[in-house]
């Protein structure tokens, strides 16, 4: 939908579903070992108007690994931004109870902003965070065709079209709060994935003080199938997996013993 709609000739669905092929022979993708993921929790948080099946690859590919991988269910993310992030923060806490220990949240575009808002609220509930294309500097410096969309939902919400944000989630008390929750310091590892052959999101937006930004060079809708973005996962989870932690039901302070380094905001 949304997400995948052209920002010049680089973003289509279309040509996302196209480098699927590139993907499954690539070694990444290959040579699963169960023993890698140890259980660990991963919530899956898709970007603006694409809802989970964008991020089919990523919950199949840590499912083979062993991690036990959830839908945030958000739908298609274009709710407003209070109730996605209540469903959000629920269905963390609820995934994290299930698998005995905090999670990783991993989240592309408004998905991972999101996500980026609840580890800052819950680090109790938050192992770790994973940001792909999450414009988290300013989520309304994208690209001027996916502003058109929002724009044209916060309408159709004016006109009584319930679920979608609506127009105080781009200006007014709802925005000023979550963009000063953006600005806060996190007390979880986090790692910002961002490419400047993003056509939705400038690479700059994604650049988050409080994360480790790791550059790759796919599109805006390709992250989700990309080789290099795989690498980095294979490499950032596997760490986490080996951390062990424990959730404290009555404490909103982080309780994992990690070793993971938390980036100094600066």
């Amino acid at each position: 939908m949304f997400e995948g709609m052209r920002s010049g000739t680089r973003e289509s669905i279309v040509r996302a579903v196209w480098s699927v092929p590139k993907l499954l022979r690539h070694p990444v993708w290959g040579g699963a070992d169960r023993g890698h993921g140890k259980g660990l929790g991963v919530v899956l948080a898709p970007g603006f108007g694409v809802g989970d099946m964008s991020l089919l690859p990523v919950a199949s590919w840590l499912r083979a690994r062993g991690y036990l991988p959830t839908s945030a269910g958000l739908g298609f993310t274009v709710g407003c931004t209070t109730d996605l992030l209540a469903k959000l923060l629920r269905n963390t806490e609820e995934h994290a109870e299930r698998t005995g220990r905090p999670v990783v949240l991993l989240g592309q575009s408004r998905g991972g902003w999101l996500g980026r808002l609840a580890a800052a609220r819950r680090p109790d509930l938050v192992h770790g965070l994973v940001m792909m294309g999450s414009p988290v500097l300013d989520p309304m410096g994208v690209r001027p065709s996916l502003m058109r969309s929002v724009r044209f939902l916060t309408r159709l919400a004016a006109a009584g079209v319930p679920g979608l944000l609506d127009d105080d989630c781009l200006r007014g008390p709802c925005f000023d709060e979550h963009i000063k929750a953006l600005a806060e310091p996190l007390r979880v590892p986090a790692i910002s994935i961002f490419s400047r052959s993003d056509g939705v999101v400038p690479w700059e937006l994604c650049q988050d003080p409080c994360a480790e930004c790791v550059e790759v060079r796919s599109t805006h809708t390709s992250m989700g199938f990309d080789p290099d973005v795989y690498e980095v996962l294979r490499l950032r989870l596997a760490a986490w997996a080996q951390e062990i932690g424990t959730i404290r039901a009555s404490s909103r302070t982080p309780s994992a013993t990690s070793s993971s380094p938390i980036v100094p905001c600066g």
